[in-house]
């Protein structure tokens, strides 16, 4: 792998993992908060037709598989491990499985374009730091019939 893609995936991975957790977090504080001022947690009407009841376990299911699936990533392609690339991508499709599903239930936010494009990105910078789009060296052979 380029040395340019592995520090584009190390840097991102580890910015989605550290706010993701970060973002697990506020949801986990803001859910047991006996008031929602300060806390960045979104309204708990967007809870109205999901499965939960409170903030609690989508801050940690946010936090723990999404932010800790990235730091993990991050560490592998940092340490040029070949389970690297495979991380990111778990990864990377989770961060999009969750933004996916987050939109039916919250708001078109800006934030979550923004994630959504970091995780195609992810799976990008794997692809390309996989080869898979390098050119094909065709040999010809030369022969004396045509």
């Amino acid at each position: 792998m380029k040395p340019w893609i592995r520090i584009a995936l190390v840097t991102v991975t580890a910015t989605i993992g550290l706010t993701a957790i970060a973002g697990g977090i506020a949801l986990l504080v803001g859910s047991f908060a006996q008031t929602a001022s300060g806390a960045i947690v979104p309204d708990r009407a967007f809870l109205g037709d999901s499965p939960f009841t409170s903030y609690v376990l989508p801050g940690l299911l946010l936090a723990v598989v999404v932010g800790g699936t990235h730091v993990l990533a991050a560490i592998l392609i940092g340490r040029r491990s070949t389970a690297g690339p495979l991380a990111v991508t778990i990864a990377g499709f989770g961060l999009l499985i969750w933004i996916f599903v987050q939109m039916m239930f919250i708001p078109f936010s800006i934030l979550q374009a923004l994630y959504f494009a970091a995780g195609l990105a992810e799976l990008g910078l794997v692809i390309l730091g996989l080869g898979l789009f390098a050119p094909r060296r065709t040999s010809i052979r030369a022969s004396g019939t045509h």
